[in-house]
């Protein structure tokens, strides 16, 4: 994993970690996981790029995730934690236990023809990035802009 060392992130113990090379703050959680013990329980779950956005918007409502500025990522804020060497999941697994090999919504629409109906993923697996409907179902990391 030498593009996405472990020491690049620091552990904020509360099921978050902070990229040193990006200053982001990522949630080691997909949506529909818990953090517990040192890893991701439950399964990863999927939904259209609008819920995806809602759920953003709630948990920043609820305050249940320490702050109110968690957002899905933009394509290129995604794409900085993939590791293109790694085997499905393309990234660091020690830093992002349980991410599915799958696609990913980002906040980034597609530009051009029909661009208000299509957002890019990114797949941990095979895939990479592709326009996606946004009806169709997807997984979900959320990132914030770290301190």
């Amino acid at each position: 994993m030498a593009s996405m060392p472990s020491e690049r992130f620091r552990d904020n113990g509360d099921g978050t970690v902070t990229d040193s090379t990006s200053k982001l703050m990522w949630m080691r959680c997909s949506l529909g996981q818990r953090w517990q013990s040192g890893i991701c329980s439950g399964a990863a779950g999927e939904l259209a790029w609008s819920q995806a956005q809602r759920h953003a918007e709630q948990l920043n409502r609820d305050g249940g995730a320490f702050y109110n500025d968690w957002r899905v990522p933009s394509l290129r804020e995604l794409a900085t934690i993939t590791a293109r060497e790694c085997s499905p999941p393309r990234t660091n697994t020690a830093v992002f236990p349980g991410t599915a090999p799958a696609a990913y919504w980002s906040a980034t629409q597609r530009p051009g023809q029909a661009s208000t109906e299509q957002v890019f993923a990114l797949s941990f697996g095979a895939e990479g990035v592709f326009a996606a409907g946004k009806d169709a179902r997807h997984h979900l990391r959320l990132v914030r802009t770290g301190p």
